[in-house]
């Protein structure tokens, strides 16, 4: 990770306030606040730690629960004295069971597409006999490489001459077995965001 500009813990009286965000989905999952010590030891164990104003003391989510938060990346704001957290949720956010402390507001329109990442992730490695995934990706990957293929010409021809809906269930097909092909290749969707974000920044 690099290295942080300079934060300016001391405009707040020592605390800046931390916001968290699903680093796959972009969901917002929480608020809270950190002082430099919490700041530390979030960089050095990984795992999201803040400063618990009613505790009064360092609190690392999910120190309890083991609903942690894995650490991807922290941003600071031009201001110096706001955080960006990014970071991967092991479990629920919130105490009261929802995967944000927001409750169950929708992120972004496209953060359904970490989700599928991960839930193809978690799935490849379940028993075949249980999971369409885990089934199609034991078969290798010319088969999986041929499924894509055909939810593309199924894509096309939706897209062509059938409806709306079939347009779209087409397209989820397609994007559904693309995502398993990345994986049996080591790739993610992610990878790909970063060709597209590469390409327009160059254009």
């Amino acid at each position: 990770m690099s290295e942080l500009p300079e934060i300016d813990f001391e405009k707040s009286g020592g605390l800046v306030p931390a916001v968290v965000q699903n680093a796959d989905t972009g969901e917002v999952l929480m608020l809270g606040y950190m002082n430099a010590e919490a700041l530390t030891v979030t960089q050095d164990k990984r795992l999201v730690t803040f400063w618990s104003r009613s505790k009064d003391r360092l609190w690392t989510k999910g120190e309890t629960s083991g609903d942690v938060l894995n650490l991807v990346s922290i941003a600071v704001d031009c201001d110096r004295d706001t955080l960006l957290i990014q970071a991967r949720p092991a479990g629920p956010t919130c105490h009261l069971g929802t995967k944000s402390c927001f409750g169950d507001a929708p992120g972004p329109g496209t953060a359904f597409l970490g989700a599928l990442q991960a839930i193809v992730e978690d799935r490849a490695s379940a028993d075949p006999a249980e999971s369409y995934t885990a089934r199609l990706l034991a078969k290798g990957l010319l088969k999986v490489a041929q499924k894509v293929g055909e939810e593309g010409v199924e894509t096309a021809l939706a897209g062509a001459a059938e409806t709306d809906e079939a347009l779209l269930n087409e397209a989820a097909d397609l994007i559904f077995h693309l995502t398993v092909l990345l994986k049996a290749r080591g790739k993610t969707l992610g990878h790909v965001a970063a060709v597209l974000e590469a390409r327009n920044a160059a254009s």
